[in-house]
């Protein structure tokens, strides 16, 4: 093991691809506000960041429209969206050797936890990590660098050098520069190489092995 301890991970776009049910479940509240997105393409944009900062930003809603559609998305994604998912090919066996070597594993997500928690059940993952933080649903720590100094504040006894953040967005490597840790962009999720690039990620990788490799696991195959 090298120097880092605590590895956080991001959820959407990073351990698992939930594009399918994201899309559908944005497609779907726009549709009831009488806005009609075709192409679920064109959401991927919701992909990873607040739903209050995606909303507000690609549609301009003001606040109260923001909770409308929040509320309406997540009238689908209780029901449908959140199992409208696949995990990415290497993410078992990754989790299994970082936790069989020692390390803490964390989820640091946008997502409210409550969301989070029942995902990471549905695709038996959710043992692999000591802690799981979110969003809360009344859209309360949606910042990706409060989900993170959460996290850190429950580890006082660890130094900000041995924790890290595995993400796909900018807000990922935003909210480890903004609570001082190391981050790694990932390039097969949902922001691009400009993107991360822009934020100065500690790593930037295309694949978990090289994830893997960064942090000094073990080689393995998908269990």
């Amino acid at each position: 093991m090298g120097k880092y301890k605590i590895i956080l991970f991001d959820l959407d776009g990073t351990l698992s691809d939930p594009k399918e049910g994201i899309t559908k479940s944005v497609q779907y509240a726009l549709n009831k506000m009488n806005i009609v997105e075709s192409s679920l393409d064109k959401l991927e944009c919701f992909i990873g960041p607040p739903l209050q900062v995606s909303f507000t930003e690609y549609h301009h809603f003001n606040e109260a429209n923001t909770q409308k559609a929040i509320q309406l998305y997540r009238e689908r994604f209780k029901e449908k969206g959140m199992y409208e998912n696949t995990l990415y090919p290497d993410t078992t066996g990754l989790l299994q050797i970082l936790k069989e070597q020692g390390f803490i594993l964390a989820v640091a997500t946008s997502k409210p936890t409550v969301f989070a928690e029942q995902i990471l059940e549905h695709f038996q993952i959710s043992k692999y990590f000591e802690i799981i933080v979110g969003s809360n649903l009344d859209g309360t720590r949606s910042a990706k660098a409060e989900i993170i100094q959460y996290i850190i504040d429950n580890y006082p006894e660890y130094r900000l050098e041995e924790f890290i953040m595995i993400g796909d967005r900018k807000h990922d490597i935003i909210g480890a520069n903004q609570t001082g840790i190391d981050s790694i962009g990932v390039t097969y999720g949902y922001g691009s190489l400009e993107e991360l690039n822009g934020e100065k990620p500690t790593f930037v990788v295309d694949s978990l092995k090289q994830v893997n490799m960064i942090l000094g696991g073990e080689s393995f195959s998908e269990k």
